[in-house]
């Protein structure tokens, strides 16, 4: 039987349907106050899941004041197990994008070896895994087949912090987005795992990423940047309304 049966039923039919909405407080965003506005906008928005960084205090937190099913991400495992005890629903590996500014890059053989620890750890939790964007797509695809094979439930990609976007409005936006939409293309053709397809995301290229494969979508930046919380809770809403259009599209093009 398959572990995702273990999540939340919503959450198990926001998967099925490829309409799940992730919103990121950040891997190194440990703010209290912060999580809990970003958990508070994710839910009055209509997300399905958050993703948190990997904290036992955040965990509580961001369950409080949202109610969704709370994700922890972090490259530690050791780091997990505490979190899961706190109430995670999931845990992810990733997202690296953080470390890429500090110089810090994550390769294949230690992505897979941190997927082999933490399965290890967690022989029954729900593992999301996240591919580096800094791999080349056949590498990327490589490491997908092999994570699969090591126990990962779910691929994520990623790719905004390395593209270079350089047209205004909506071309730029899916320049920016153009790395990750590529990845969750080629990810969902090699494995059967469910693809989240994330970093550089708008309401203008979610759809894109659906179209592209992704079971699902993740978004950080374009919410938790914002100081605001209305208007996060705006963004929000205007994400779920971008992937609520592409499932009745996708639904009158079957019929």
């Amino acid at each position: 039987m398959s572990r995702l049966t273990s999540l939340p039923t919503a959450l198990q039919r926001a998967l099925e349907t490829r309409q799940l909405l992730k919103v990121i407080a950040g891997l190194t965003n440990f703010d209290p106050a912060s999580v809990r506005r970003i958990a508070r906008a994710a839910a009055a928005g209509g997300a399905d899941l958050l993703d948190i960084a990997c904290d036992p205090v955040l965990v509580h937190v961001a369950a409080e004041a949202s109610g969704l099913p709370v994700c922890v991400s972090a490259v530690d495992p050791e780091l997990f197990p505490a979190a899961v005890a706190a109430g995670a629903a999931l845990v992810e590996i990733g997202n690296f994008d953080a470390f890429y500014p500090q110089g810090r890059v994550f390769g294949a053989g230690e992505v897979l070896e941190l997927t082999r620890r933490t399965r290890t750890l967690l022989p029954e939790v729900v593992l999301s895994v996240t591919v580096p964007h800094v791999l080349s797509l056949d590498l990327q695809e490589q490491l997908a087949i092999d994570l699969e094979a090591a126990g990962a439930d779910l691929i994520q990609t990623e790719g905004g912090t390395s593209a270079r976007p350089f047209s205004p409005g909506a071309l730029g936006l899916i320049e920016k987005a153009a790395p990750t939409l590529a990845a969750a293309h080629a990810l969902s053709r090699v494995v059967d795992l469910p693809v989240l397809c994330a970093s550089g995301l708008s309401a203008v290229t979610l759809p894109l990423a659906i179209a592209a494969g992704a079971a699902g979508v993740g978004v950080g930046s374009a919410v938790n940047r914002l100081g605001d919380e209305l208007a996060m809770v705006a963004v929000v809403r205007a994400l779920r309304e971008s992937l609520s259009t592409q499932a009745a599209a996708s639904v009158a093009a079957a019929s």
